[in-house]
Parts: C-alpha cells; sequence; structure tokens
C-alpha cells in the first residue's frame, strides 16, 4: 500500500480526555452507554419524529451499548447482526449493508438524512466513506424506503446518526467519549475521541478517529477447497495462516458549531474521511477469473502495473443546517444542505490506476404541518447533483452527471375502536431522474425519467401485549448510470461488464405483515413479506469470456422475492447472582426470476476494445435464482449483567447457499462464534470508565460470505481478541 501520513490520534484521545477525570464537573453527564429502550428512541430518518415502535415500516436502531458491542470497522459490519441485515465483502476495509437480499443501488447510506456522497454503488471494492464508531445510533429500515429518499432506497435504508450539527443545547457545558482498542487478528490499533459543549446560545462538537491494522489471520489458507480442486491445485504451506494484503487505515475528523435559539438553530460541519486499504485474493490481474489471454493480453499486461491492488480514499464534505418551530401552519421547518468532494485513487503496486472523483450536491427540506383533519404530516423537497468522472485504463463506466429532484408527503392518523387502536400510516413521492452521459467515450443516449412511489401501513394494537402490523407499497427506482453505460473490465469482480442503456424503470410492489407480541419477559417479533417487481435490473452471468475475464451483463426480467424474519428476547431471570436474557433471531430470503429456469438465450454484445469493436457471442440463462442471495441464518446471545460487569456468549449459523444463480457456485455454511465482557466505573463526578474484551470467531472457522465476488480466494478473518478501553465524561 503507498505510503501516507498517519496522524497518531490514539494518544490524542486519552489525552483529551484524562482532563475530564482530573476535575469534576459542576453537574452530571448524562451517557449513552446503557442500551435504549427502542419505545422511546426517536428515529432521525423520518421527519415526524416517530419512535421505534410506533413506526409502521419495520425499523432496527442501535444504540448504547448494543451499539458499543456491534462496532466493527465497516458499517456492514456494525449492522450486520441484525434480523433481515448481512454485509457485503471485499476484504476488511469494504462492507456494505445489505438489506432483505438487495444492496448496492438499493440500499441508501445516510449520514443524518443525507446522502453518503461517496461512489460505494458503483463498484463492490468501494468502501462507503462513515465511519461508525463515531456513531450516536443507527437506524436500519427494512423495505422501500424511496417515499423518503428516493429510488436508491427502493431496497431499504441505513441511518447513521452522527450529531456533528448540534441542533439543542445540553444539560451540561462539557461532555464526551473516548476509545481505544487493540485487536489480535490484524495488530488492530484505533483510537477515538468525540467531544460535544455550548457556551451561551453556541454549541460544538468534534471527534476524530484513527485506526490502523496489519494482514489478517486465517484458518487455512485463501484459496477455498472447491478452487483448489476445480484448478488441480495443492495447498502451498507458504500460503497458510495470514491473508496478504488486507491491512487498511483510517483517519476521520470533523468540527461543528451551531447557535441555538428559542424557537430554532442554525449550524454547520466540516468533516473528511480518508481511508488506504488493499484490495486481497489477487484482484489485480491474477486469480481465477482475469488471466487475460488472446490477441489483448500482452497489451494489457504492458499498461497495468504490477502488484497488489489497494484503494486510497479521500473525503471533504460541508454540511449546513437550520431549522425552525411554530412558523404558520407548520410545527416545524428543516433545511439541510451538504456539499461533499470525493476522490477515490487505486494503486497497482506502486503505479496509480484508475481516479474515481465525484462530486455531490445535495439539499432537502422538511416542513411538518399542523394536524389537519386528525393527520399529522410532513412535506418534503430534496434535489441532488452528482458529477462522476473516472479516468483510468480501468474506468469502465464513462463521466456522467446525475440530477435528482423529488417531492414528497407523509401523513400518519391513529383511531380508536372497540377493538382496539388503529394507526394509518400513508405517503407519496414523485423524483425527476436525469443522467448526462459523456457521449465523447460513449454513443449511448442521456436518460430522463420519472418514478412515483406510494405506501400504507396499518398498525393495530389489539393490546398492551398484541401489535399487528400491514404494510403495501409501490416503489420505483430509475438505473444507475453503471448498469446503464458499462463497457469494460471491471477488475473489482474479475469480469468484463457489459451495460445496457435501454434498460427501463424498475417497480417494486410489497406486502408485509409483522407481529409483535408482549407477554411478560418474553417479546416476539415476526415479519413475513413479499415483493415483486416488475423489470428487476440485475448482473447477469454468461458462458462467453472476453480476454480471459467473464462476460457478465446487466439484464432486465421481473423478478420474486420473499423472506421471514423472526426475533424473540426473553428476559430470563433476575436476582441477585445478576440478570440473564436471551436474544435468539433468524432471517431467510430467496430471489428469483419469473421465468423457469433452464432456458438461455444467445445475444451478440459489442465490446469496444480501444479504436475498433469486437462482436462477441454469449448465452445468458433467462430464469431460475438471482445471484449473490444471503443464506439463511438463525442465532442466540445470551447476556448476563450484574452491577459493574455484562457479558454475553452468542452464535450465528449461516446456512448453506446452493439456491445459486446460472455460471454461480455454491456456499458451504458456517457458525460464528463471539463473546464479550464488560466491567465500568462510575466516578463521583458522573463519568465512567469502562473495560471491555471481545471476541470474535471464537472458534476459528473459515467463513466464505456467498454475496462476495471474492469468497473463493478471500475468507473471513480468523479468531480475533479486542481489548479495549472506553471513557465517558
Amino acid at each position: 500500500m503507498p505510503a501516507h501520513p498517519r496522524p497518531r490520534l490514539l494518544a490524542i484521545a486519552l489525552l483529551l480526555a484524562l482532563p475530564a477525570f482530573a476535575a469534576e464537573p459542576p453537574q452530571q453527564a448524562q451517557h449513552d452507554r446503557q442500551p435504549k429502550d427502542l419505545a422511546a428512541v426517536e428515529v432521525r430518518a423520518t421527519p415526524l419524529a416517530d419512535t421505534a415502535e410506533s413506526l409502521a415500516t419495520p425499523v432496527d436502531v442501535l444504540a448504547g451499548s448494543k451499539l458499543d458491542e456491534a462496532k466493527a470497522g465497516t458499517l456492514g459490519e456494525t449492522v450486520a447482526r441484525l434480523p433481515g441485515v448481512q454485509s457485503s465483502n471485499f476484504g476488511p476495509g469494504v462492507g456494505r449493508p445489505i438489506i432483505r437480499g438487495l444492496d448496492g443501488a438499493r440500499v441508501q447510506v445516510l449520514s443524518d438524512g443525507l446522502g453518503s456522497g461517496d461512489v460505494s454503488t458503483v463498484s463492490v471494492d468501494h468502501a462507503v466513506s462513515i465511519e461508525p464508531f463515531l456513531a450516536n445510533q443507527i437506524e436500519v429500515l427494512k423495505g422501500p424506503a424511496t417515499l423518503l429518499y428516493g429510488s436508491g432506497a427502493i431496497g431499504g435504508a441505513v441511518n447513521v446518526v452522527d450529531g456533528r450539527i448540534p441542533e439543542s443545547i445540553a444539560d451540561v457545558p462539557f461532555s464526551g467519549r473516548a476509545e481505544l482498542r487493540r485487536g489480535s487478528v490484524n495488530d488492530e490499533a484505533t483510537g477515538m475521541v468525540r467531544i460535544d459543549g455550548n457556551a451561551g446560545a453556541f454549541a460544538f462538537h468534534f471527534d476524530a478517529l484513527h485506526r490502523e491494522t496489519g494482514d489478517y489471520a486465517i484458518p487455512g489458507y485463501p484459496e477455498s477447497a472447491a478452487l483448489m480442486a476445480e484448478h488441480g491445485e495443492t495447498p502451498d504451506p507458504d500460503e497458510a495462516g495470514i491473508l496478504r494484503n488486507s491491512a487498511v487505515r483510517t483517519d476521520s475528523a470533523a468540527l461543528g458549531l451551531s447557535w441555538i435559539g428559542a424557537r430554532g438553530f442554525i449550524g454547520g460541519s466540516y468533516s473528511l474521511f480518508n481511508t488506504a486499504y488493499g484490495i486481497p485474493g489477487g484482484h489485480a490481474h491474477g486469480g481465477e477469473e482475469d488471466e487475460h489471454e488472446g490477441e489483448h493480453a500482452e497489451e494489457e499486461a504492458e499498461e497495468h502495473g504490477d502488484g497488489d491492488v489497494s484503494i486510497l480514499m479521500d473525503q471533504r464534505r460541508s454540511e449546513l443546517r437550520a431549522g425552525i418551530d411554530n412558523v404558520g401552519p407548520f410545527q416545524s421547518m428543516r433545511l439541510k444542505l451538504a456539499d461533499t468532494d470525493y476522490t477515490h485513487t487505486e494503486f497497482e503496486g506502486e503505479a496509480v490506476g484508475t481516479v474515481f472523483h465525484n462530486r455531490s450536491r445535495e439539499a432537502r427540506a422538511e416542513l411538518v404541518h399542523v394536524p389537519v383533519a386528525g393527520w399529522k404530516g410532513a412535506f418534503g423537497v430534496q434535489a441532488s447533483k452528482r458529477d462522476f468522472d473516472a479516468i483510468g485504463d480501468e474506468a469502465f463506466v464513462p463521466a456522467s452527471r446525475s440530477y435528482d429532484t423529488g417531492l414528497f408527503w407523509i401523513g400518519k392518523r391513529s383511531f380508536d375502536t372497540a377493538r382496539g387502536a388503529l394507526q394509518v400510516d400513508l405517503g407519496l413521492r414523485h423524483d425527476d431522474n436525469r443522467i448526462d452521459v459523456d457521449n465523447v467515450v460513449t454513443a449511448a443516449p442521456d436518460r430522463h425519467v420519472h418514478t412515483t412511489s406510494a405506501s400504507a401501513g396499518f398498525g393495530w394494537k389489539a393490546s398492551e401485549a398484541l401489535h399487528l402490523s400491514l404494510g403495501l407499497d409501490r416503489a420505483q427506482r430509475a438505473p444507475g448510470a453503471e448498469e446503464l453505460y458499462s463497457n469494460g473490465l471491471h477488475v473489482a469482480t474479475g469480469s468484463f461488464e457489459f451495460g445496457d442503456a435501454t434498460l427501463g424503470v424498475e417497480t417494486a410492489r410489497r406486502i408485509e405483515l409483522g407481529l409483535h407480541l408482549h407477554h411478560g419477559p418474553v417479546e416476539v417479533q415476526l415479519s413475513a413479506w413479499q415483493a415483486r417487481y416488475d423489470d428487476f435490473v440485475y448482473l447477469a452471468g454468461t458462458d462467453a469470456q472476453v480476454d480471459g475475464a467473464p462476460l457478465r451483463v446487466w439484464r432486465q426480467d421481473d423478478a420474486r422475492f420473499h423472506g421471514l424474519e423472526a426475533k424473540l428476547d426473553w428476559d430470563i431471570a433476575g436476582t441477585d447472582a445478576g440478570v440473564w436474557s436471551l436474544n435468539v433471531f433468524g432471517d431467510i430470503v430467496r430471489g428469483r426470476l419469473v421465468a423457469d429456469a433452464g432456458s438461455t438465450a444467445l445475444q451478440v454484445f459489442e465490446v469496444e476494445h480501444g479504436d475498433h469493436v469486437d462482436a462477441v457471442t454469449a448465452r445468458v440463462a433467462n430464469g431460475g435464482n438471482l445471484p449473490r442471495i444471503v443464506p439463511a441464518r438463525v442465532g442466540a446471545t445470551l447476556r448476563w449483567e450484574r452491577e459493574r460487569w455484562r457479558a454475553s456468549l452468542g452464535a450465528v449459523r449461516y446456512a448453506k447457499q446452493d439456491d445459486v444463480a446460472a455460471y454461480e457456485t455454491a456456499t458451504p455454511g458456517y457458525t460464528l462464534v463471539d463473546a464479550h465482557v464488560a466491567w465500568h466505573v462510575d466516578t463521583k463526578g458522573g463519568r465512567e470508565l469502562e473495560l471491555f474484551v471481545d471476541a470474535n470467531n471464537l472458534s476459528d472457522q473459515e467463513a466464505r460470505p456467498h454475496t462476495s465476488f471474492l469468497k473463493d480466494v478471500v475468507p473471513l478473518p480468523g479468531r480475533n481478541v479486542v481489548l479495549g478501553v472506553r471513557a465517558f465524561f
């Protein structure tokens, strides 16, 4: 990995925290170490200030100690133990949330209600530019969230609440937290600090993080047994036990300042995010699927540098937010603005390969109106512009400018009936989507489409113990530039990708039934859902190759998804010996094309090679399973708490995934066992110190996520023990 400056924030975090422990504050700080009751957690992803339990849309929230235990190096890993949520994987530097089998351009990643501004949807090796360690809470909206966030949220949304722009005066003039941790599997060293304070009508925020890891240890060999058997290879003892080129370095910092008055606020923030990470598995131009052969092999070998592939991401972001309450017919008015400058450089050894640049601007206004005929509601407008450019030999997507404008209304009303309280949620949104493509490098036309989404949710509170819900959605998504205009070698996926500029609007219709039952110490949640997609866009495999790399094409066919999620929380016992509780969850997703498997179509693709075009004939499957669908899971966690101590032991079983698409291989199942122990002490001044030990993959099992393009060359890390300290002041 190229050398970069490495500010040492590890020591800074403790130095900033120590003065707070040395002096007694005038007031006791209120910390967020303890788990929060979902009934009281405000979900900031919606403008109506609803709690998690009051929403008809299925939502999970990570906060407090539950968030502390879940925090990982990527956002996807952090939320991956929630029902219906898993993580993509492209080495330790990349992990994007997968919600109910959908990811990429269908899952919107948000920073407190605004898009992250990165290019993680363009390619599976691009990381999300949000640091989960600095979050106050993380909200996961499952199912279409298009009403709130447009077509990019047709599969759901993950909103990371960071509090970088204060919106109210805190109870204490100064508070914060700091954390240091060391990990065994990759020599991880992570340090973070967060400080919030106020003086008069002004409030400020500061946070910083530094993370540095080496290559991580693995059980066995990087290549799977199936891959070695396919190629007739025998294991190389020199490659056992370590995954080369898996090191990561991350730096993040932010500063925010607000003026807060009696009826509103105005504030701004500036943040930076810089990360450098390796792409393990020989993704440069070696390995299983990218050995260049044929007439273009020699030419491309000269163009590409030698050595491991690594990525350097740098993002600078400015935000402005303002709000005012009680203005005429509006209870509140909120304005959010973000300007994000993102650069992403891919290195092959020391040589620069491809440079991605993305400049995005987003504005969002939310107006919560006074109740009308009993309906609480909010109007909203959202507008964004993205300038995307890629320069280099592997810029498989042309430069483009994207413009999105959306108008929406959401509302809710409660009705008292003889059989219980009924809540009705309604919403409507219309978007204008336009993509202007650089016609210098492609003959494909610009795109201008409209999408319309609507939803209806019904929540019936039959009693204090029993809640039932029904959700109905119609959501639409406009295809992205990578789906429309790809034409070239995509090294990350080890394939030659071919887009289709004629792809139309994707339409989803979802129905979901939910049950929430409280009975004494037991709480049960069940969700069963089905989604029917007209013109579903997906990356299909073929039987053809281009320069030794398999040809994959973007296509559109009708598809069906269905799934089930279940969760049980049981407060087993509370005695002088401690409080015991058990959490059990399970989920399953199935995704298939409407057409029956078995039939194929013969297509001819015009593949560009510099100054000429080659005609490539490929056979594409017409039906069957969709590729890279997440496997079914079941997991359980036993928790114990007593005074200053808390501990947990859990395991998650990932089933074998053999419901695979054409030209896709099955993936064996595996079990991951985790444990957590923490001890905390409270000072007289309201400060807290917490020592913790986290252990992951205790059984040191070989695990390969089915959703990963690198599953056969990049396993998950082996046994990892993390020692750390958290300070709350």
